[in-house]
């Protein structure tokens, strides 16, 4: 057992973690907390005030050239001509097949630097696709493991933030500024996984830098009742909105089309990979879409569940957990287009029984 945990990789913030009692679990490569105290506890905690999550797993990505916009054009469904300096948009890399590669962050540095902030379990993967396909000289470079990573989120995540923040945190939804908090030097982006006002924010540091981090921000954040939050919470929350988790709901056997991010996939954009595939998946029409799905059942839908109507299959389903909030089961799967519309009444299948479900509309939880 202790070789395989000195196998595993621990973020700056693992110390904290331990003498915090969290339930420490292997993820993407590391050992992170999957909780502190409860789920639900901390689940709510981000919903009504603020809570912190160690997110020092994701990976970082520096793409810088004078080709750099032209890389990211190449390699990224979205169109990042739109973007400025401060700026960050959501996005997706897709194999030739129109399959994902990942789903990313793209922020803007400078008119020739770019950040992509790419999923914990799909960094070398991801790396080695850039490498691949960097035809445009651009210098790539992977600071995963230089890089901390905290989302603090929820309504009072901003007066938190604030009390410690060099700068006056006036920032619109997907943008970033470069400023100290905590007295450390970090990118503050009004980003997040949860649908509630938050911030996620990068440095570089050792332990100690980490560790005066963590206090300072839990010391501004004690009169809110500010929580640590672990990746179950984390799962829950997205879910709650309808946010696509690489691995379950997205992946190389889907396309961003029939998974719902055909917002983010600009087909008009010259010359990018997969868009011939793309765009011969939206002239054939979509066989299959990503549904949101709820019952009034007492229910626990859970991946690979298969999804049914008159006895037969529809569908699979991808994501799915009990609603903190709603107190109901939610779940995002795949059926076939004519079982898509909203308030189309469908099936779990669990343990051999048919729960009733219904297609609904996201986000689960409206905001």
């Amino acid at each position: 057992m202790k070789k395989y945990l000195r196998q595993m990789k621990k973020t700056a913030f693992y110390n904290i973690h331990e003498k915090l009692g969290a339930k420490i679990v292997e993820f993407a490569g590391y050992l992170m907390p999957i909780q502190y105290s409860s789920i639900i506890a901390e689940h709510k905690a981000v919903r009504n005030s603020v809570g912190v999550f160690d997110v020092s797993h994701m990976g970082e990505v520096f793409v810088s050239g004078e080709k750099a916009l032209d890389f990211i054009q190449h390699i990224t469904v979205n169109d990042a001509s739109v973007l400025f300096p401060g700026g960050v948009q959501y996005s997706a890399m897709c194999y030739p097949d129109g399959g994902i590669v990942d789903d990313l962050l793209v922020y803007k540095l400078t008119d020739d630097k770019f950040m992509l902030v790419i999923n914990a379990s799909n960094i070398e993967k991801d790396f080695n696709w850039m490498k691949e396909n960097n035809k445009f000289g651009v210098e790539l470079k992977n600071f995963s493991d230089d890089y901390s990573l905290l989302a603090v989120q929820g309504p009072n995540s901003k007066a938190v933030i604030q009390k410690i923040s060099d700068k006056n945190l006036e920032l619109e939804y997907y943008h970033f500024m470069q400023t100290k908090v905590a007295g450390i030097d970090m990118i503050v982006s009004r980003t997040g996984y949860t649908g509630e006002l938050g911030y996620e924010l990068y440095f570089n540091g050792d332990e100690k830098n980490a560790e005066n981090v963590w206090n300072k921000l839990f010391e501004a954040g004690k009169e809110y009742g500010i929580l640590p939050v672990g990746l179950a919470a984390r799962d829950s929350l997205r879910l709650e909105m309808g946010f696509c988790l690489y691995g379950n709901d997205i992946d190389q056997t889907t396309n961003p089309l029939e998974a719902g991010l055909g917002w983010i996939t600009k087909l008009k954009k010259q010359n990018f990979i997969a868009k011939d595939a793309l765009m011969k998946v939206k002239n054939d029409g979509l066989k299959r879409k990503l549904v949101p799905l709820i019952t009034e059942e007492k229910a626990f839908p859970r991946k690979g569940y298969e999804i049914t109507s008159a006895g037969k299959k529809v569908g699979t389903l991808t994501s799915g957990t009990v609603s903190p909030i709603l107190d109901k089961a939610i779940a995002l799967g795949y059926v076939e287009t004519q079982f898509s519309a909203e308030n189309t009444e469908l099936n779990f299948l669990i343990r051999g029984k048919e729960i009733p479900a219904k297609v609904t509309k996201l986000p689960f939880v409206k905001k």
